[in-house]
């Protein structure tokens, strides 16, 4: 069966366009404290008129007007700050928080629901001409200045943190934090929102602290033993100085 002309198959789709630009301000009023009313969502926004300009340009990159489609990604690019590949596939109710900064790759999928903050990069890290850029299913949340690279998974309802830098798949509803990013075990810390920035632990000091806590009672059990051995004390013992003595370690909680 033919297809019907590109204008009346544009025309068409507008009552479903609308439908999601409704739901567009409401996932926004929704996820941010700050938006006051539908009306404040609606015009001052970018992350609400870039995703709605990448619709458009994604429409003209699947109707093979790929000029087009670049020029007014270009646009869209140099209006918001945001910059959205019109070949990027991006779902329903996703919210771009500020925004400035994003960068989002040409074979990259976002699922429904999920939450971007600034500065985000869905990146490549091939040239083949194939699905190199990230899949984001439904539900995540990206923290700030977080670059996801390669063509990798991020499961539903996960969470990474601000300035990680994700390169390997990431189960459901894990959270990632770190260089390269870890998963953290969720049981041991405290989300109070989708993405709790404030506290967000540390992989790293959580490992040091857990290795100096062993080394104190190793330590303690070395000096035990040499007392009951009657081993003669080394007073090269007294000039050991950890880098980190006399101040505390982060939080475990990361705040």
């Amino acid at each position: 069966m033919p297809q019907p002309p590109r204008l009346l198959r544009w025309f068409l789709s507008v009552p479903k366009a609308v439908v999601r630009a409704r739901e567009d301000v409401d996932a926004i009023s929704a996820n941010d404290p700050a938006a006051r009313s539908g009306l404040e969502v609606l015009l001052v926004y970018p992350g609400l008129h870039a995703l709605w300009m990448h619709r458009i340009a994604h429409t003209l990159w699947n109707d093979e007007l790929k000029m087009s489609a670049r020029l007014l990604a270009h646009a869209n690019r140099f209006f918001t700050g945001i910059e959205i590949h019109p070949g990027a596939t991006i779902g329903r109710r996703v919210v771009i928080d500020h925004g400035m900064g994003i960068v989002i790759g040409e074979t990259a999928v976002i699922g429904d629901e999920c939450v971007l903050y600034k500065g985000v990069v869905l990146g490549g890290t091939s040239l083949a001409k194939t699905k190199r850029h990230p899949t984001l299913e439904a539900g995540v949340v990206v923290g700030s200045n977080a670059c996801i690279l390669g063509a990798i998974t991020i499961g539903e309802r996960a969470r990474v943190g601000s300035g990680s830098v994700v390169v390997r798949a990431v189960p459901p509803e894990a959270t990632v934090v770190g260089v390269p990013a870890r998963v953290i075990v969720p049981l041991r810390h405290r989300f109070d929102a989708a993405l709790d920035h404030a506290n967000l632990p540390d992989p790293v000091t959580d490992m040091i602290r857990a290795l100096a806590e062993q080394n104190h009672r190793l330590r303690e059990r070395l000096d035990l033993l040499e007392r009951r051995l009657g081993v003669p004390h080394d007073p090269r013992d007294e000039d050991v100085h950890l880098p980190y003595e006399g101040e505390e370690l982060p939080q475990t909680d990361g705040g």
